[in-house]
């Protein structure tokens, strides 16, 4: 038997797919030609993966007249769940996310909202903390696009919209943060116009006060999701 370590990306590929079709748990009849279909590789290729899955004792074949009987075996089983623990520390172990801005000057809206009791009250509720009444501004360069749109995905803790007398504000998504060693929460309001590529921080102090920030600094931002 060969080392797990000559186990290349192709014949991983074809093994998980002979488990999509349930050759750890049955028999399954499959010519070269129909796994080479379901992996877009060539009939040659396919053949020939299959072959040294066979010799690394990933597999058991039969071949007969009206084509190959596959079955995975237990060391193949053990190759996928190895594989199967590693993308479930990547994805399920992701708890936090780092995003880097550039700090930037508002138009004092985050202020203003910031300020209103039909927030703040669910800020103090949700969040565990009275906000200082404004935001920290930061402007996303085009790299730190992904890991916005991985915040603006998520879940979040929904802090719901109200009304006045004379106007309605909307909800916002909020996430609980740590920047700068102080904690805090991102805030998303949930308006179509708003920009994608800008992210708001509240925190109980003023940030850039305490942390001595000034226009073009960057920090990096700790997102719990």
């Amino acid at each position: 038997m060969v080392s797990e370590k000559h186990l290349d990306t192709e014949m991983l590929s074809i093994l998980k797919q002979l488990a999509l079709m349930d050759a750890h748990k049955r028999v399954v009849k499959l010519s070269s030609k129909e796994l080479a279909e379901k992996i877009d590789q060539s009939f040659q290729t396919a053949a020939r993966k299959l072959k040294e899955l066979e010799e690394a004792g990933y597999i058991l074949r039969t071949l007969e007249k009206d084509g190959q009987y596959i079955v995975i075996t237990e060391e193949g089983e053990k190759v996928l769940y190895r594989e199967y623990l590693d993308y479930k520390k990547i994805f399920e172990g992701v708890e936090e996310i780092f995003i880097r801005g550039k700090v930037m000057s508002g138009v004092g809206e985050g202020r203003y909202y910031v300020s209103l009791e039909g927030y703040r009250k669910q800020f103090r509720e949700k969040l565990g903390f009275d906000p200082f009444p404004g935001t920290l501004n930061l402007k996303l360069p085009k790299e730190q696009a992904y890991l916005r749109r991985r915040i603006d995905e998520e879940e979040g803790i929904l802090i719901s919209g109200f009304k006045t007398e004379d106007r309605t504000f909307g909800e916002v998504k909020a996430f609980k943060c740590r920047i700068g060693g102080y904690e805090g929460a991102v805030v998303l309001p949930q308006r179509t116009h708003y920009p994608k590529d800008v992210l708001e921080v509240i925190s109980p102090v003023k940030l850039r006060e305490k942390m001595k920030l000034e226009n073009g600094d960057f920090v990096e931002v700790e997102v719990f999701l």
